[in-house]
């Protein structure tokens, strides 16, 4: 899950959810193994384009910063 792999609450996960739902970054799948709810998520091409950049622009900083 989620939440679990990222280590944060479950409600910021959901809100989380949405939020990146409705900029298109991933796609949401609901629904129950055995009688437990689930939810899925899919990245999306723009999804992997912005957490590439954001990456990328991560590992500047970092390397910038042991330059010094």
């Amino acid at each position: 899950m989620i939440h679990a792999r990222l280590s944060i609450m479950a409600a910021l996960a959901a809100a989380d959810q949405g939020t990146l739902e409705n900029a298109g970054y991933v796609l949401i799948e609901k629904g129950f193994v055995g009688m437990r709810p689930r939810t899925w998520l899919t990245i999306t091409r723009p999804g992997r384009e912005a957490f590439d950049a954001d990456l990328a622009a991560l590992r500047r900083v970092l390397d910038h910063d042991r330059s010094r």
